[in-house]
């Protein structure tokens, strides 16, 4: 069983736009407005920031298919962090099955488990199956009921890698840009140059604090593309003929 190709489109969902970035200022001015086990590998990487484009599922999907009498299922979900992979993990997996393996890449960091599989025949094949795609922010679990007949390392390796591309070809997708918050705090003189720059950089719930604590300064947040935070401050830098500093998380 296996879906059309739907060609990428750009993500709506606020959770997918919104949840790669978490925005804190606690230094700047105040802006109102299941257990793992076997085997195992992860990044070094201490969170799941994703902050450049990137192209994920924008809906489940899932593969079967039988490979010597044993029935392979791959069920794969777009994901925002560890807590909703597992959360994933814990709605698909199936206690009455062999084995549930899985693996999820959060940009920079990784996880893969073989729940019982011989070491490195199961979440590994599944991970570089997830790279191969070229998705982020995904999950794969591969859900297997022995049939009875041993498939041996490599037969392993290729069914539940080969399960698990085979899924995330098919699947839909959506091209996803991740947008960060910022805030800069500016003399009122400047605010109309400022406005002016951020709605050429298409910038988001532009809002102004006044309760700066100095009497000719605003504090202007808004919300912009990650890969356009740079050229905005440069622009904005060159227009106001000075260095403004940003806060941002």
């Amino acid at each position: 069983m296996a879906a059309i190709r739907i060609p990428p489109r750009l993500c709506l969902s606020s959770f997918l736009l919104q949840s790669p970035i978490n925005f804190s200022l606690s230094h700047a001015p105040s802006l109102n407005g299941g257990p793992i086990s076997r085997s195992m590998s992860s990044s070094s990487s201490s969170g799941a920031t994703c902050l450049a484009p990137y192209t994920t599922l924008s809906e489940r999907a899932t593969f079967e298919r039988e490979i010597k009498k044993s029935k392979f299922i791959a069920i794969a979900s777009p994901v925002s962090d560890e807590r909703s992979a597992m959360s994933f993990l814990s709605q698909v997996k199936d206690p009455r099955a062999t084995h549930n393996c899985w693996a999820y890449k959060l940009g920079e960091q990784y996880r893969s488990n073989d729940d019982g599989e011989p070491s490195g025949t199961a979440g590994k094949p599944i991970y570089s199956a997830i790279v191969s795609s070229g998705l982020d922010m995904v999950m794969v679990v591969v859900i297997r009921y022995f049939g009875g007949i041993k498939l041996g390392t490599g037969g392993l390796v290729r069914a539940y890698g080969g399960v698990s591309l085979e899924c995330l070809k098919g699947a839909p997708t959506c091209y996803v840009k991740p947008k960060v918050r910022v805030g800069i705090e500016v003399q009122f003189e400047l605010v109309g140059t400022i406005y002016h720059q951020l709605q050429h950089f298409h910038a988001e719930e532009i809002k102004q604090d006044y309760d700066t604590g100095k009497d000719d300064t605003t504090m202007v947040s808004f919300k912009v593309d990650y890969e356009n935070l740079s050229s905005l401050e440069d622009a904005i830098n060159s227009s106001c003929g000075r260095k403004i500093e940003f806060f941002k998380g």
